[in-house]
């Protein structure tokens, strides 16, 4: 994409009543958003653009913390409905692969599962929460 094609695509953005838009294309990443969050317009080029086949990005960790992260701006759910109990609580084990919240986008619902084994130390978001892409949802334990 070009510069001019992306300038021409904000000044759209800007002038619509659209809040958020997303847009991953061969290794080319695009995100605006006019929520109250501060952060910045964000464009990026990789150079190695991962799975050709366009798999689902894993939530990113931190090795050092034992961090689950958001993979995608958008509000986070603890729980599956309102009237049901979270999906885990500070103290639960988890095994690689639980379902430990989901995170709501654009009408689109993306499990956020562990990618290791360990105990819920915390939860470092509250419900309905607007998550930025690769904030801290949850700090794991590993090894307990």
């Amino acid at each position: 994409m070009e510069f001019d094609d992306i300038q021409k695509l904000m000044t759209g953005f800007e002038h619509s009543s659209t809040r958020e838009l997303k847009i991953d294309d061969h290794g080319f990443h695009l995100y605006l958003s006019k929520n109250n969050q501060s952060a910045p317009v964000k464009v990026e080029k990789q150079v190695n653009a991962g799975d050709e086949n366009g798999a689902a990005e894993k939530p990113a960790t931190d090795s050092n913390t034992g961090a689950i992260k958001a993979p995608l701006v958008g509000t986070v759910y603890l729980q599956p409905k309102p009237d049901q109990p979270a999906y885990v609580k500070v103290g639960d084990h988890v095994h690689k692969g639980d379902v430990v919240c989901v995170i709501e986008a654009m009408k689109m619902i993306t499990e956020v599962k562990s990618d290791r084994d360990g105990v819920v130390k915390s939860i470092d978001v509250e419900n309905c929460d607007l998550v930025e892409f690769n904030q801290s949802l949850f700090t794991i334990s590993e090894g307990e």
